[in-house]
């Protein structure tokens, strides 16, 4: 029985790291935000101030998160990790993170877990030393791995946090992934007792809708990333690994889930004003970011166009695709007449089209 055990252990670590590597090839190249999906964020207008009596100098843009104070509500949300061209991702974009006072979130861990020598692809505190920065492991993994399996996980790269993410649509589509979705919210709870504040649970872009919200809230999670339908699909990048019948369902449920802005807007609605609450899922630029600020989120999060603009140009590149989100983030605040992120959700907003009907739904 051992030695089988072996064998199937090094093919388990092969395979997610080959699986990695194909991720990061897809999300740099490929179709993975379905023409369809959309963030609803188009939905969204801001309401402009013709005399914002403010200097651009004088909008404080900071906001508490994990323990740390950010110098801009931004998140650079988990991606990659368990391979070397993955960690050049991590060190490149916790570099960008800990330059403009950001936080910053590793992708899975599992490739971690199962292989220590893919440790080093997570490791971004030389590059990162004060940025609040999340650790991350599926709820499925959590669930066989233990409390003290994911601790371990967070205290060997030194996270801030720990990430713990859902992502069922992601597995079902995936030919090597998870068919069994029991057990999460006791680990969940034992979880909560373990890491206190410092838990974050996020969906994968399919969102996290209300009653979801509400259940992890009640069992003391204090931080919750939405990360929503509209930008990359998971699904949809699974969809273009599989074959055959997991390749024709994953095509139907490329864009399964909940839009960005209705899951922030009614999670937000839902919980009150005593969760941290991150808005991920497609977002794309600082006038996105201000949009889920505005409709309730402390922190914005986004990967996929740092992530694209580092692979074209390395971190240079994705430093002056940084600086474009950070001005547009500012002269929306500007242009509403808002001088931090409490004043801007104390603003006027429209709210039309699909996203009102979501809206009066959930």
């Amino acid at each position: 029985m051992v030695p089988n055990q072996g064998r199937r252990h090094v093919t388990d670590e092969e395979a997610t790291a080959k699986r990695k590597d194909a991720h990061l090839d897809l999300c740099a190249t490929g179709d993975v935000e379905p023409l369809g999906n959309s963030t609803l964020l188009e939905d969204v207008r801001l309401v402009h101030c013709a005399m914002p009596e403010l200097s651009v100098d004088e909008v404080d843009l900071s906001t508490e998160f994990l323990g740390k104070t950010l110098r801009y509500p931004l998140l650079i949300t988990g991606m990659t990790g368990g391979t070397e061209r993955a960690g050049v991702v991590n060190r490149d974009l916790a570099l960008l993170a800990e330059r403009h006072g950001l936080a910053f979130g590793v992708g899975s861990q599992r490739a971690m877990a199962e292989n220590p020598q893919a440790a080093e692809s997570f490791q971004v505190r030389r590059v990162a030393p004060t940025v609040p920065l999340l650790g991350n492991i599926g709820l499925y993994q959590a669930v066989r791995m233990g409390v003290d399996g994911v601790r371990r996980l967070a205290d060997a790269i030194g996270a801030d946090g720990m990430a713990l993410h859902l992502n069922a649509g992601q597995e079902l589509t995936q030919p090597e992934g998870d068919r069994d979705f029991r057990g999460g919210y006791q680990i969940v709870e034992q979880l909560v007792r373990a890491f206190g504040a410092r838990l974050l649970v996020k969906e994968t872009g399919c969102g996290i809708g209300p009653d979801v919200a509400r259940r992890l809230v009640e069992l003391g999670v204090r931080n919750l990333d939405v990360s929503g339908l509209g930008g990359t699909s998971w699904v949809r990048v699974e969809q273009l690994r599989a074959e055959g019948v997991q390749a024709q369902v994953g095509a139907e449920f490329s864009n399964w889930g909940i839009p960005t802005a209705a899951a922030i807007a009614s999670v937000r609605r839902a919980v009150g004003s005593g969760t941290r609450l991150v808005a991920s899922g497609g977002l794309r630029t600082g006038l996105d970011a201000a949009k889920v600020i505005a409709l309730g989120a402390d922190v914005a999060g986004m990967a996929l166009p740092l992530f694209r603009a580092q692979q074209a140009g390395g971190v240079e590149g994705a430093e002056k695709a940084l600086a474009v989100i950070l001005a547009s983030l500012r002269q929306a605040f500007v242009l509403t007449g808002s001088a931090s992120c409490a004043d801007l959700q104390r603003k006027p907003r429209i709210i039309g089209g699909q996203l009102k009907d979501w809206l009066a739904t959930l």
